[in-house]
């Protein structure tokens, strides 16, 4: 499986990189999963933009997140407008249209393939990175 962190230490000097925080997921009072309690990812469902800014800044520093972030607002505008719920990747392109729209996670969430449209808008990250390591070895 391809890691989003990954993709974007890779790509980040070819392109722009973003991700929305938006509603919880499997929040504490709504859905929570076990495994949210096991890695105690345990947050209520915030009602409040500074919660929700809380929630995120903690996610951050908790598992080093190297991508920007921003947050959705609590009218939950980008969720609705991408349909973000629960992980979803798009890639928008120069001109501000949607050139890739990954699948609805967590079943239809495959980073791997905005990997490959990545390596497809820009072969020449690929053969540079290719050449570095060959030459290293």
């Amino acid at each position: 499986m391809v890691n989003l962190e990954k993709i974007y230490s890779d790509y980040k000097v070819r392109a722009d990189f973003l991700t929305i925080y938006i509603r919880e997921a499997h929040p504490q009072d709504e859905w929570q999963m076990k495994s949210n309690v096991d890695e105690s990812i345990c947050y209520p469902q915030p009602k409040t933009f500074p919660q929700r800014v809380a929630i995120a800044n903690d996610f951050v520093t908790r598992f080093h997140y190297p991508i920007p972030i921003s947050i959705d607002t609590m009218n939950n505008a980008a969720d609705h407008a991408y349909s973000g719920w629960p992980e979803r990747i798009y890639i928008i392109d120069e001109l501000g249209r949607i050139a890739y729209r990954g699948g609805i996670g967590p079943f239809n969430y495959h980073p791997d393939e905005a990997r490959a449209w990545l390596a497809r808008r820009f072969p020449s990250l690929i053969s540079t990175e290719s050449a570095s390591r060959s030459s290293a070895r």
